[in-house]
């Protein structure tokens, strides 16, 4: 396919950053609350989980199943989130989304009314042969309940990143995307950093049940704060004629852009199978971490849950530094004289070749030492995530930029549907992690290589 000129250097008309205003730093700060009270809600889950499977009576299988159910429904709303998003826009969409996934995680809690001690604690059932009966064919549905809350949590938290790509190719220059995409892309980490510390504390306060109840919540405040600062930035009163100007910068204009981009006109682009390839391949490893991190420290530790929790807010906290540093080093790069092609691909490498010793966690000798290792190979996947979201803004048309995103988060989590399944089943048969972790040492190399073989040169494509 053929394309036009590579959009790395920057326009020498550009205004300097320091005359230009700070408005799309605050939206970069809206993105990174809703990245925020995203993982606030899907990390709960994995932080009880064994308090739950205690309390519930889960195998592994069944938390598999509970994983896995999250992850196929994010899939898909990772993938029909994005097209919505393109068709309506940031500005009505994401709020409507951040607001009925709040909902969904409320709902975890109600499983209560289906959990076995809620049962049982009807005399009937406990007094009779045919209400002991019935209460034990009830008990699975606490499994049902919890995957049914995690579907829909899963739908239609899948649009909050297809949206906050688009929001930032809409409010932020070439040379600034990956930084602003690392900065909101930090609030996962930081989410995932509050919620293993808040989650315990609520959890011996109000029980599980409440947790879920406060905790859901969140989201609802952080509409309010939407309402309040967010515009597009051709609306956006505080937006100075100087900042409009440096957000343009490089920018196709109105003129050039096309109204709309059918999907099989997507998969024309050798770019887009770049990315859903790399999607397949490294994508499933953050939806591991969030899934099965906690539980893997627990079992090869032997901690208690605030021990846990605290591990695994440190694993998040390491790897929130590279987004950020992700990036910042592709963004040093450019503004050293390198090509985007050039800028791109290094830090991608870079942070391929620090997941690899994630192989060696199994084998720590202490917490510490895994924690250290798997928290190197989280920050590279942010900073891989941060250049790789931004490969899309970098080759696509802007009105294909959440639809594309939106292809590549489905399959990564649909791939991580039946990852997480998979290791729920790994782990009832050998009790161990060490083939998943070596799995996920080489995934992120593999996908460079195909990336390298399908875009030897990022550039704008032609539409």
């Amino acid at each position: 396919m053929s394309s036009v000129q590579d959009s790395a250097a920057p326009s020498a008309s550009s205004p300097s950053p320091g005359a230009s205003g700070r408005v799309r730093w605050t939206i970069c700060g809206l993105l990174f609350f809703s990245i925020v009270v995203n993982y606030l809600h899907r990390q709960i889950i994995s932080i009880l989980k064994p308090e739950l499977s205690r309390e519930l009576g889960w195998s592994e299988i069944d938390y598999g199943m509970i994983a896995a159910s999250w992850s196929f429904a994010y899939a898909f709303g990772y993938l029909f989130g994005g097209r919505i998003i393109d068709r309506v826009g940031a500005k009505r969409g994401l709020p409507v989304f951040v607001g009925l996934w709040s909902l969904a995680a409320i709902a975890h809690g109600f499983c209560a009314f289906i959990a076995p001690e809620s049962v049982l604690s009807f005399p009937w059932f406990k007094s009779t042969e045919s209400g002991l009966a019935l209460a034990t064919l009830m008990m699975p549905m606490s499994v049902a309940g919890f995957v049914v809350s995690r579907a829909a949590l899963g739908l239609l938290q899948g649009a909050n990143f297809p949206a906050a790509i688009k929001v930032v190719a809409e409010w932020f220059p070439v040379k600034e995307r990956a930084l602003a995409t690392g900065w909101f892309n930090t609030g996962s980490n930081v989410g995932a950093v509050v919620c293993p510390l808040l989650v315990p504390f609520l959890f011996k306060w109000i029980g599980w049940e409440w947790t879920f109840y406060v905790t859901g919540a969140a989201g609802l405040l952080w509409l309010a704060a939407w309402k309040a600062l967010y515009n597009d930035p051709a609306e956006h009163p505080r937006l100075t004629a100087g900042e409009r100007a440096y957000i343009r910068d490089g920018q196709p204009t109105v003129e050039e852009a096309p109204k709309r981009v059918p999907w099989l006109k997507l998969l024309g682009y050798r770019a887009v199978w770049a990315y859903v390839a790399a999607s397949i391949l490294a994508g499933p490893a953050w939806g591991f971490y969030q899934s099965f991190l906690p539980d893997f420290l627990n079992k090869r530790f032997h901690l208690n849950l605030a021990s846990t929790g605290l591990w695994t807010a440190i694993f998040f906290a390491l790897a929130a530094a590279g987004g950020v540093g992700g990036g910042w080093l592709s963004g040093k790069f450019m503004k050293q004289g390198w090509t985007l092609n050039k800028a791109r691909k290094l830090t991608l490498l870079t942070c391929a070749v620090a997941v690899v010793p994630i192989y060696f966690a199994p084998f720590a000798s202490n917490v510490f030492v895994a924690v250290v290792i798997i928290g190197l190979a989280g920050s590279a996947h942010q900073g891989w995530s941060a250049n790789l979201f931004s490969v899309v803004s970098d080759t696509m048309p802007k009105e294909a930029i959440s639809s594309v995103v939106g292809l590549g988060g489905f399959v990564a989590y649909f791939t991580g549907g039946f990852v997480n399944g998979m290791t729920g089943f790994i782990l009832q048969k050998t009790g161990s992690y060490v083939w998943v972790f070596a799995y996920f040492s080489t995934m992120y190399l593999l996908s460079l290589a195909v990336l390298q073989i399908l875009v030897p040169r990022i550039e704008r494509a032609e539409r």
